[in-house]
């Protein structure tokens, strides 16, 4: 039986020598995705942005009496939680990227922290749905006047941070499959924003126009359910990424495509992600003439998203 990974460096004859093929073995474990730092950057600001914006949506809720305003702004407030969390995640991925603890890296700290958001966001739709449904048994005069136009400025300030965190491949006009859920995380909170800021201007245009005082508490309903939908989607998605479940079916399809050429098999094979755009996979392959496990290494040379590579060949 013979098997093959990457090995460490050799002991080479100096220590400055040692250090720096240490630092490139660390590097080549640094599986963080291609714009991670223009991604962290970006969360900063935006976090910033939605800091401000809470703090005007919670005091025009309170002074106007809109449910449809409160609710936004307590979404926001989960944004400022969210954005913080991923910022940090950014942060720490960074730091710790060239941590030998790690055994492949920590390319899923991202991963984690857009679970943890996940999670947060689903709270938050349980709790504006709550909210809502309170004040349409307990309705409160809404000054319309008032509450509309910063409804506005919120809708337009949440449009802004949703521009400026898209994800890279999409503003070149490319859909990512394998992007990163940390960005994804953050980027679906203020979308899900954008719409309930939506909602709640219509549901106060309602109420100003036709009288229709449950239009404000309702709009803050019909937001809960869609965010709880986006909600449960990013929870599927950053738990299969924690848990490994298959990521790239069409990934392992040309693994093994590759790799069963004159007369060999794949007799066992696992792939899962090491972060945005990386890949592992573990390779046991059956040949009645074995060769060198370089040569069949070599036949994966190029496959885009494959990161870190074990290869075991077995005599059939």
């Amino acid at each position: 039986m013979l098997s093959a990974v990457r090995s460490a460096p050799t002991a080479p004859d100096s220590t400055g020598d040692a250090r720096r093929e240490l630092d490139a073995f660390r590097k080549d474990r640094t599986y963080l995705g291609a714009d991670h730092a223009r991604n962290e950057r970006r969360t900063w600001i935006v976090a910033g942005v939605c800091a401000v914006t809470l703090a005007a949506q919670l005091a025009g809720g309170r002074l106007f009496h809109s449910m449809a305003l409160t609710a936004s702004g307590l979404h926001m407030a989960a944004h400022v939680a969210v954005l913080l969390t991923a910022a940090g995640a950014y942060w720490l991925a960074r730091r710790l990227a060239g941590d030998a603890r790690f055994a492949f890296g920590a390319g899923k700290v991202g991963y984690l922290a857009g679970f943890a958001n996940a999670v947060v966001l689903a709270v938050t739709a349980v709790t504006i749905a709550v909210e809502s449904v309170q004040r349409l048994f307990q309705p409160e005069a809404v000054d319309y006047g008032s509450a509309i136009p910063l409804a506005a400025a919120g809708l337009v300030v949440t449009l802004v941070c949703v521009w400026l965190l898209r994800p890279a491949r999409a503003a070149e006009g490319h859909h990512d499959h394998d992007g990163d859920l940390n960005l994804s995380a953050a980027h679906l909170h203020l979308s899900a924003d954008a719409i309930i800021s939506g909602l709640t201007i219509a549901g106060l245009f309602a109420g100003q126009r036709f009288g229709w005082s449950f239009a404000d508490p309702l709009m803050g309903l019909v937001g809960a359910g869609l965010v709880a939908q986006f909600a449960y989607s990013l929870i599927r998605r950053t738990g299969a990424a924690l848990l490994d479940v298959n990521p790239a079916p069409v990934l392992a399809d040309e693994i093994r495509k590759r790799l069963q050429v004159e007369g060999a098999r794949v007799v066992d094979l696992h792939v899962w992600r090491l972060g945005p755009g990386h890949h592992a996979a573990i390779a046991v392959v059956a040949d009645e003439a074995p060769a060198p496990v370089e040569a069949y290494r070599a036949r994966l040379d190029g496959l885009a998203g494959l990161s870190h590579l074990t290869v075991e060949v077995r005599r059939a």
